[in-house]
C-alpha cells in the first residue's frame, strides 16, 4: 500500500502510472501494446513496419514530448517510446552526453581565463 496525500492508505498503482500525468493521455493507450516492442527474434522487414506504425501512433500522440523524456531519462531499453526506437534513443543520448560535455569544458575554460 502506498500513503495518499491525505495520509489513507490506498492501493498501490501500476508502475506505468506512477510515470507522471502524461501517460494518461498517451494515445498508444488506445492501441495494442505489441506494436511498441518487439517480439524475439523479430525479421527485419516485419520489425521496420511495427515501428514505423507504432512511430505513426507517436505523430499523433499529444504527449509525445513528454513520453519521449521519460524513456531518455529512465533509459527505457526496449520499444518506440515518444516516436523513437531504443537504437535512436542511444544517439539522441549519445549526442546528450557529448554536447554536456563540450559544456563543461567550455565552461571550465571560461573560468579558467
Amino acid at each position: 500500500m502506498e500513503t495518499a496525500k491525505d495520509g489513507l492508505a490506498s492501493p498501490l498503482r501500476h508502475p506505468r502510472d506512477l510515470a507522471g500525468p502524461w501517460h494518461a493521455e498517451a494515445a498508444c493507450r488506445r492501441d495494442e501494446a505489441g506494436m511498441f516492442f518487439a517480439p524475439s527474434k523479430e525479421p527485419t522487414a516485419a520489425r521496420l513496419s511495427r515501428e514505423e506504425a507504432a512511430k505513426r501512433v507517436c505523430a499523433r500522440c499529444p504527449v509525445m514530448l513528454e513520453c519521449r523524456e521519460h524513456a531518455l531519462l529512465q533509459p527505457e531499453p526496449y520499444g518506440v517510446w515518444g516516436g523513437l526506437t531504443a537504437a535512436e534513443r542511444r544517439v539522441v543520448l549519445a549526442r546528450r552526453r557529448r554536447r554536456d560535455a563540450e559544456l563543461q569544458r567550455a565552461s571550465r575554460i571560461a573560468a579558467a581565463g
